[in-house]
């Protein structure tokens, strides 16, 4: 039998789309189908079933987060500065029509009350992304303020992927998150 030929980032992101619209217990087989345009048989077989599926879209959605995170934070005159905008950029992001939260942060409270491995994978994810912007603030601290500063960095992440759902927040936000977060060097 011959193998289907597709790319395999393009129906990854196709489930990303799904997934994080609609979330994973509330998307069928059916919808998966339609989203990616493989036929159940190709999915089946790349990916397992749709939890593969699930876990494969998870893991590209991290990956793409933290290549976003570095290219931010490398591309700014500080550190701090990257961090900053990368806030300003959530917030920009949740002003969009579609706005749909964060795919991992939304996969967290969908499946909390589970705690499944789907969950575990989600956390993981976080962890991946709280240990990144870690490493980048042991570069201007000690490793216990690094540590301390990324974690309150993901609460503010979490918290602002969770209220950002009103269109007239982005002034409120911003300035929640200067008083959370006053280290960080906010422009005027």
């Amino acid at each position: 039998m011959a193998r289907a030929q597709f790319d395999r980032n393009e129906v990854l992101d196709k489930a990303i789309a799904l997934f994080w619209q609609h979330g994973y217990s509330a998307s069928s087989m059916q919808q998966v189908v339609k989203a990616t345009g493989l036929q159940p048989g190709s999915i089946y077989l790349a990916f397992g079933n749709k939890e593969g599926l699930f876990r494969e879209a998870l893991e590209r959605y991290s990956q793409k987060s933290l290549a976003r995170i570095r290219e931010t934070i490398d591309g700014a005159p500080s550190i701090g500065a990257g961090i900053c905008r990368i806030f300003e950029n959530n917030i920009e992001a949740s002003l969009e029509q579609n706005y749909c939260s964060c795919f991992l942060v939304k996969t967290q409270l969908e499946l909390a009350a589970e705690n499944n491995d789907l969950h575990e994978l989600a956390a993981k994810q976080l962890q991946g992304i709280e240990a990144l912007f870690q490493s980048y603030l042991e570069q201007e601290s000690d490793a216990e303020l690094g540590r301390q500063r990324a974690i309150s960095i993901m609460l503010h992440i979490f918290g602002m992927r969770v209220y950002g759902y009103q269109r007239d927040s982005a002034d409120r936000i911003l300035q929640g998150l200067r008083a959370g977060l006053p280290w960080l060097p906010w422009g005027p």
